[in-house]
């Protein structure tokens, strides 16, 4: 018998992250230190207070039932964040959790699309942001992130047509892969425009807590008339360093949560207890090391792109994001991958090529600041000895 397979599955390649993990092991049998630069998982540890609801809600048999729905105390716990953090003011049914900002920008399009219709993605462009309308059979256009335009979508030069047919476009700032911010001008810019082209923006905000250089990070819902248009994913894992225990929540226009509340009530039998517990503490506790690791983390982004720079790869100071993000040394071309494989075999430091971002992100590469200042400076020690030689 031969086995067939939905078509979609076509479109999808092994993903770069297990190529390199593959590649990584390889090099590691060989006795050879590898530099860790490629995902975007936080070194910290989660904060005492934090594991402490975790575990002592999972001491209670009754939180091993079906949640179904999120805790009250977990909604308060958001619209407090969201009001100290943002100014926000959020109602409780403009709140609801999903297993993570990647799981719930999987599933959005299921709720928004029929097939057919346009989403707009950037390029270059997180893979989910494509990965999950595509599951929603809808048509994929992407827009441009370029220098000449601050890596700001291009708003005044998009195709009006294409607009007229556009369902929503997602947009996410600070920015992974390319570690740009956007001023508050933009949003304000942003929000009459999609309401004039009725066209729902989805703001993924997973990074708003890891800005560099006295930037300011937001919530888009912070600009005026925004819930009349938008929501935003707000997710736990990169500011609590909470990433394994998947959840993040959809924050804004109500019959948008709503609906998609209703969609996922479809597959969705509620967060864990304890994870729900574990959350409740993380957004009503101190910010205390949410800085003290925004501090860490910016001394990681010095060490990289300043030590780089001056061995000779230039790679410019990310504004935002645990990442950096470069150009690949000329002698290269535009062949990312190979530079990424090369990189790690001779050099033992491992990243992520930009081409696994969309087509603009051919010819540069991301590090992920997740390995403390010294083994930097250690991994860029040896790229720079590597350079030396090509």
């Amino acid at each position: 018998m031969e086995l067939q397979f939905a078509a979609r599955m076509q479109d999808y390649e092994e993903g770069i992250f297990h190529v390199l993990e593959k590649k990584k092991q390889e090099v590691l049998a060989t006795g050879k230190k590898v530099y860790n630069l490629f995902v975007g998982t936080p070194d910290f540890p989660v904060a005492d207070h934090i594991m402490a609801a975790v575990s002592e809600a999972a001491k209670n048999p009754d939180n091993y039932k079906y949640a179904l729905n999120d805790l009250p105390e977990l909604t308060q716990a958001v619209i407090g964040r969201f009001e100290r953090r943002y100014g926000v003011t959020l109602k409780a049914e403009e709140i609801m959790s999903v297993y993570g900002s990647q799981e719930g920008i999987t599933h959005i399009g299921l709720a928004l699309c029929n097939p057919g219709d346009v989403v707009l993605v950037p390029n270059p462009g997180y893979p989910i942001f494509s990965i999950g309308p595509s599951l929603a059979e809808a048509e994929l256009v992407t827009y441009d992130l370029i220098e000449e335009n601050a890596y700001l979508p291009d708003l005044d030069h998009m195709d009006e047509e294409i607009l007229q047919k556009a369902k929503f476009m997602i947009v996410s700032y600070p920015m992974n892969p390319i570690c740009k911010t956007a001023p508050r001008s933009f949003y304000e810019k942003l929000i009459p425009w999609a309401k004039k082209h009725e066209i729902i923006i989805i703001h993924d905000n997973a990074y708003s807590d890891i800005i560099y250089d006295g930037r300011e990070g937001i919530s888009i819902l912070s600009i005026p008339e925004a819930k009349d248009i938008c929501v935003e994913f707000y997710s736990l894992s990169k500011s609590y360093n909470y990433t394994g225990a998947r959840v993040g929540f959809l924050v804004g226009n109500e019959k948008i949560v709503q609906t998609f509340k209703k969609l996922r009530s479809q597959i969705d039998y509620g967060t864990f207890f304890p994870v729900q517990y574990g959350a409740i503490a993380a957004l009503n506790g101190p910010d205390t090391f949410i800085l003290q690791q925004r501090e860490e983390y910016e001394k990681r982004r010095n060490a990289l792109c300043d030590g780089l720079t001056a061995v000779g790869w230039p790679i410019t100071r990310s504004e935002g994001t645990m990442f950096a993000w470069g150009k690949i040394p000329e002698n290269y071309g535009t062949d990312d991958v190979q530079f990424v494989l090369d990189l790690v075999e001779n050099a033992g430091v491992l990243c992520t090529p930009g081409s696994s971002f969309g087509s603009l992100g051919k010819g540069y590469v991301r590090f992920a600041l997740t390995i403390p200042v010294n083994d930097i400076n250690e991994a860029v020690t040896v790229t720079g000895e590597w350079l030396k030689s090509l």
